[in-house]
């Protein structure tokens, strides 16, 4: 009979083993316990990991895509506030025009009335959100409008221009008085209008963008994501304030005032209804990017459910896994607790 030792050593060793791989496995287990879904994707799925792979980045790409929509709602939201103080602005100063168009009435009230709208409109369409121009089109980094109140500004010098060219004198000539209502209808048919509806306007008003920003709101859908200053609807309004503004200041006889006042009114008229086409066609835009978010989330949760379905666990089975890999350590190292209190002296004494 061969008699063979026992090594408490080696026991320890083989005790210390398992302990790691417990860690190990318990690491795991408190990983998928947590995450719900398996700890080691390619182990676990094999050649379904592609799969995996492929669903997960299809996840991320359409988040990305939700967070860009949440962006373009943001700056389409904005634009819509804009374009609705415009409208009010608009629409506010239409009694104030025909109350200076009914008769004889102090000059400076209507110019006041007009002042006050151009520099709010001004201020409006030069709104800056996230450091970009909300009314430039592309060119988002500058400045869309020129201020016409503001010194050395070159849409005023555009109009006293305009105006010396047709008259042969400046606006606060007393000359001016000579002006009849047919001659300020002809220059405010012809030269005002080319300032704002011509060439002119980019010339002297505007460095905005004819081209809108273009924002993808699915994997096959774009949409415009931005208004340009270039509207008509805009034009006609600082065309009306800016001519009233200006032309106010001259020493106009009544009936050349009445005639000034009575196109203003016009103009203001059709940019309240255009500007109203400009917000339900800004309206739209922002319902195609709420559906579009809406068929984005429901793909991205058709995907989540897909890798959910390969990757998941059964969270009872990971917590039985987990509570019984604790006892299993526990147990260990109360084992080797005592393993290493054994001592030939201790037996023998």
């Amino acid at each position: 009979m061969k008699a063979s030792s026992i090594s408490s050593n080696a026991i320890s060793e083989a005790m210390r083993y398992q302990m790691m791989r417990m860690q190990n496995d318990m690491a795991r287990a408190e990983k998928e316990l947590v995450s719900g879904r398996v700890a080691d994707r390619g182990l676990a799925l094999g050649a379904r990991t592609g799969q995996s792979v492929t669903l997960a980045r299809d996840v991320d790409r359409l988040g990305t895509l939700l967070d860009s929509n949440a962006l373009v709602q943001s700056r389409l939201a904005s634009t819509q506030s804009g374009l609705q103080q415009i409208t009010t602005l608009a629409q506010d100063l239409l009694p104030a025009f025909t109350t200076a168009a009914s008769g004889p009435i102090d000059p400076k009230l209507p110019q006041t009335e007009a002042r006050a709208a151009l520099n709010a409109v001004t201020s409006i369409l030069n709104t800056r959100q996230n450091g970009e121009f909300l009314f430039a089109g592309i060119n988002t980094d500058t400045k869309p409008i020129d201020e016409f109140m503001a010194p050395g500004s070159a849409s005023r010098a555009a109009f006293d221009a305009a105006f010396l060219g047709e008259f042969g004198f400046g606006i606060n000539d007393p000359l001016a008085g000579g002006i009849t209502a047919a001659e300020m209808a002809d220059f405010i048919d012809n030269a005002v209008t080319q300032q704002f509806l011509g060439p002119n306007w980019e010339l002297n008003w505007s460095t905005a963008s004819d081209q809108h920003i273009m924002a993808r709101i699915t994997i096959s859908e774009t949409t415009q994501a931005s208004l340009s200053a270039n509207n008509d609807g805009v034009k006609k309004l600082l065309m009306a304030t800016a001519m009233v503004t200006y032309l106010m200041d001259g020493d106009l006889t009544e009936g050349v005032r009445q005639t000034v006042m009575e196109k203003a009114i016009n103009f203001v008229g059709q940019s309240v209804g255009e500007l109203g086409v400009t917000q339900s066609e800004i309206g739209i835009i922002q319902n195609r990017v709420d559906s579009a978010s809406e068929r984005v989330e429901m793909q991205i949760n058709l995907f989540r459910t897909s890798i959910s379905d390969l990757e998941g666990v059964d969270p009872f089975e990971a917590s039985t896994r987990v509570t019984s890999l604790l006892t299993q350590i526990e147990m260990s190292y109360t084992l080797t607790s005592r393993i290493q209190q054994l001592s030939l002296v201790r037996f023998l004494g």
